[in-house]
């Protein structure tokens, strides 16, 4: 598909926002500050990028109402420019239109519901009961179970897994290799072994959820995992079973979150964090990148327990006396004490 040539005129007809200067001339496309080129269009999203604007080779820019006279290119002033250069590079290059149809090689059970103008892409199956909502495309190798709903205008891309029962809703993004709804781990010991723990509820997805490539969402062991409307997953991430996951919250690659954990709304959760099970996180949290959470968090505000790295040998140093740190707490207890006894303290 040719990527289409837009004015600012046009882009602001469409999204909003004040042109200054030049506003009808084309543009062939949106790049980074550094990359931009003739005839393309780049965006300021942060003060700190500020001194590259003077070299970039583009010919327009999206800025914010405080940048608005740092630049004497043709402009956009937006409100966020960020999120501005989001929208604008979804018109620089649109979605493919859906082609509805079910590939020949795909296989659809005769109960399943999918609708006409949906898409089934090769090698896909669709067992019975399963439903695939309007403009829904289902992409090559993917495996919808029984009873499965897919919803309005979501885009499974290739090799998707959603078991029996569970639920996607609407404008969902499913990236190749997502699971939803296997099995929580759930086992119970005996005599020295362990026994399965039937995994009979579902994984239930809201509205405008995206999940990344091999991310796993668990499905509940009685009751569901939830994930609310809106949030967005990045790769290989694990949420257990029993999990809720509130709406806007945003999870960075590789995070773990153990089951019956409820993450409130608005969160975000960085890179290869791990939170333990049976925890509460309330709203608006912000959590480091490594961060292992051990305990509920019942206010708002960011939260960091992933050392910085240093040079090995600094570290070793660290290391050892972070071996030490108890008997040397021990020996300064044992000092107050003592010095408190013979009226020596500095109290």
């Amino acid at each position: 598909m040719a990527t289409p040539r837009l004015t600012l005129r046009e882009i602001t007809e469409r999204l909003g926002g004040e042109v200054v200067g030049e506003a009808d001339a084309p543009l062939s496309g949106i790049a980074s500050l550094d990359d931009a080129g003739p005839g393309q269009l780049t965006f300021l999203a942060s003060p700190k990028f500020r001194s590259r604007l003077a070299g970039t080779r583009a010919a327009a820019v999206i800025v914010g109402p405080k940048d608005r006279d740092a630049t004497t290119l043709p402009r956009i002033v937006a409100a966020n420019p960020y999120a501005y250069y989001a929208r604008a590079v979804a018109l620089f290059h649109p979605a493919k239109p859906v082609v509805a149809g079910i590939h020949p090689s795909a296989v659809v059970d005769s109960s399943a519901r999918v609708a006409p103008s949906a898409c089934v892409g090769p090698f896909a199956v669709i067992e019975a009961g399963a439903a695939v909502g309007e403009r829904a495309t289902i992409g090559a190798g993917c495996y919808v179970g029984e009873g499965a709903v897919i919803g309005d205008d979501t885009f499974l891309h290739p090799r998707v897994t959603v078991y029996h029962a569970c639920v996607v809703g609407a404008r969902g993004i499913l990236h190749s290799g997502a699971v939803i709804g296997a099995d929580g781990f759930g086992m119970a010991p005996e005599n020295g072994a362990w026994v399965k723990i039937p995994q009979v509820g579902r994984a239930v997805l809201g509205d405008d959820v995206e999940v990344g490539a091999n991310t796993t969402i668990d499905r509940g062991a009685l009751g569901d995992t939830v994930v609310e409307e809106g949030v967005k997953l990045d790769n290989q991430i694990q949420i257990a079973h029993n999990c809720r996951v509130g709406a806007h919250t945003v999870i960075a690659g590789c995070a773990g979150i153990a089951g019956s954990t409820t993450i409130g709304r608005h969160c975000l959760i960085g890179g290869g964090v791990g939170i333990i099970g049976h925890l509460t996180i309330c709203d608006g949290v912000t959590v480091s990148g490594m961060t292992l959470v051990t305990k509920s968090i019942t206010a708002p505000g960011t939260y960091t327990s992933g050392g910085p790295f240093m040079p090995h040998a600094e570290w070793l140093r660290n290391a050892a006396h972070l071996r030490h740190l108890d008997r040397i707490a021990h020996d300064a207890r044992a000092a107050s004490r003592q010095g408190k006894a013979d009226g020596t303290d500095d109290d």
